[in-house]
């Protein structure tokens, strides 16, 4: 492919493809890691998108709902709004028993006049839609697969790097979500971001389970392989989530080079797959193991590589990374085949904002895992939240980023964009710049993340971390569900006290000990972070709110204690 033509957008990358590579494999769609339902050359892709893209293009400007499972169609449904100038919003596609008031509130943000999905789901979305919301005449809902391919009536859309691509809603880990504006100058940015990073050629193989409506899926298992032109295998989350070996499996099938996932992720592979299960699994392929999305715990990786090493895995392919929907997914990341690179950081220190490095092992540290720097001209800084001026090396401050990957804002937001999106520094005038809204230092150049601004703990002048908390947590009895936690603060009596709001593992439900687990887990915080237990509630197997992507939801659950609409299995106060 020329080198031009790899930074004008995606959409001449396709097609290209299509012409040059026609019968080359794109995607290959498994139900489970043994059952190969469907797979997509560039041909056909090209064909099914264009073919929605002239169904579509008489909404050029209008934004719409792709509501699918993690299958090809959401691909083909996701391009076609690319040809046809319509800007695609990428949802969650709901339980049947769950809510749809999240997906309300982006419809309504995003003002969509259109929906899309399969034929299968089609009848069951608009019926409950009408039923749950007062929206339904507002949305004209479109099965994609069932769309006649007739390329005469498609009528290609003029891009440039300013237009806008997609929105892709944020998680709403701390908030309401918002849509970030992605244009086609941030994807292709971002895309050579991640090429460079993590060094993918023709030759690389991606294997995924991530769900495709969330930026880390969408960017980096379809877009990234398009950009590169190399085959990606899919798999549905919940067949990774219901026996995580079969992510395994795929990626020794497939031979990949390139997965990941969150942290928990990992967890769940060593915590779930059993010794009889790894004799036929190969992971040599596998040279690049990115981890990102939540905090990345260096216990995590050491167990993982000695778990799997005899599978093939080893240590050193494993790269811890940095991004977020705002920088369209990629931030930052380290050199590939080298270890990652650790620091243990004095937490007394560390509590007052301040990095004192010791030695990892130490009782009186914290172990933190470096996302290593940034590439293709994108800045990083380490910004001091109130003065707005920069960070010294060894300060914990805010995150701040520029670059061709930061989007151009939230939609229908201009305050929340300006605040957001156009920092600049106090002393120096330098910006504009993003404002993460993460906490973090730098050492020699490396990146390491603390935590989030809004989560922060802070009891009497110290800063505590909630995942750290809520680790200790988790660890002190069996009867926890593990990343299934919350740790925050109200206040009582003029203080800030510390609340824990906690899962049960469904096979304690009904022999549990209440005292015993509430002893284990005001032991274990007192002892490794100085602090008092002042009430704890324990909920049902997941109940605990989290965003679409799976993170704890800690300002919902802080709502949800005060105003008593969780869950509650039992509850524990200092005064019970």
């Amino acid at each position: 492919m020329k080198k031009d033509l790899a930074t004008v957008s995606l959409l001449a990358i396709l097609s290209h493809r299509a012409q040059e590579q026609p019968d080359q494999q794109a995607f290959i769609f498994l139900k489970n890691e043994e059952t190969e339902s469907i797979s997509l050359t560039y041909r056909e892709l090209d064909k099914q998108a264009k073919a929605i893209a002239a169904r579509l293009q008489s909404w050029q400007g209008e934004r719409a709902l792709l509501l699918y499972p993690s299958e090809l169609e959401f691909i083909t449904a996701f391009f076609g709004c690319l040809y046809a100038g319509v800007i695609a919003v990428p949802g969650y596609l709901p339980r049947r028993n769950q809510k749809l008031s999240r997906l309300l509130s982006i419809v309504n943000d995003a003002q969509a006049k259109i929906a899309l999905t399969t034929a299968s789901m089609l009848a069951d979305l608009a019926q409950r839609w009408e039923e749950e919301t007062e929206l339904s005449t507002q949305l004209e809902w479109v099965a994609t697969d069932t769309i006649a391919v007739n390329l005469k009536e498609f009528v290609p859309q003029s891009v440039t790097p300013e237009s806008l691509a997609f929105l892709q809603y944020t998680s709403g880990s701390t908030g309401t979500p918002k849509g970030v504006m992605v244009t086609h100058g941030n994807i292709i940015h971002n895309q050579q971001s991640i090429q460079q990073a993590f060094g993918h050629t023709e030759q690389s193989i991606f294997v995924s389970w991530l769900p495709l409506f969330h930026d880390m899926g969408l960017i980096g298992h379809v877009l990234q392989p398009i950009y590169v032109g190399c085959p990606s295998v899919l798999m549905p989350p919940v067949a990774f989530l219901q026996k995580p070996v079969r992510w395994l499996k795929a990626i020794s099938k497939y031979r990949a080079t390139t997965s990941g996932g969150p942290n928990f992720a990992y967890d769940l592979c060593i915590k779930k797959v059993k010794p009889e299960q790894l004799a036929n699994i190969d992971l040599s392929s596998w040279a690049l193991a990115y981890s990102g999305a939540e905090p990345v715990r260096a216990v995590t990786l050491e167990q993982f590589s000695k778990k799997f090493a005899q599978c093939g895995f080893n240590y050193r392919n494993f790269y811890p990374c940095y991004g977020m929907a705002e920088t369209t997914l990629f931030t930052a990341g380290g050199e590939r085949n080298q270890s990652p690179v650790i620091r243990g950081v004095l937490t007394g220190e560390l509590e007052q904002n301040s990095v004192v490095e010791s030695e990892i092992s130490s009782d009186e540290s914290r172990s933190f895992v470096s996302v290593g720097g940034s590439h293709l001209g994108t800045t990083v800084m380490i910004v001091n939240p109130e003065s707005l001026t920069s960070c010294k090396q060894g300060q914990v401050g805010e995150i701040w980023v520029s670059g061709g990957s930061v989007a151009i804002g939230y939609w229908r937001k201009p305050q929340k964009t300006q605040e957001t999106f156009h920092a600049y520094l106090a002393d120096t005038g330098a910006g504009p710049f993003l404002r993460t809204g993460d906490l973090g230092f730098l050492l020699n150049g490396e990146l390491f993340i603390t935590g989030r601004i809004k989560d922060v703990i802070i009891i009497r002048g110290q800063n505590h971390y909630p995942q750290d908390i809520e680790l200790t947590v988790e660890k002190s009895h069996p009867a926890l569900r593990p990343h299934c936690g919350a740790a925050f603060t109200v206040e009582c009596k003029g203080s800030e006290r510390l609340v824990i709001v906690q899962e049960v593992e469904r096979s304690y439900l009904r022999k549990l000990d209440v005292k015993e687990v509430a002893t284990s887990i005001c032991q274990a915080v007192t002892a490794e972070h100085g602090l008092q237990v002042y009430a704890m509630v324990l909920v049902k197997t997941g109940s605990i709110p989290k965003t679409s992507s799976g993170k704890i939801r800690r300002q919902a659950c802080r709502s949800e204690f005060i105003n008593g609409s969780l869950n509650v299995v039992e509850d524990w106060s200092q005064n019970t």
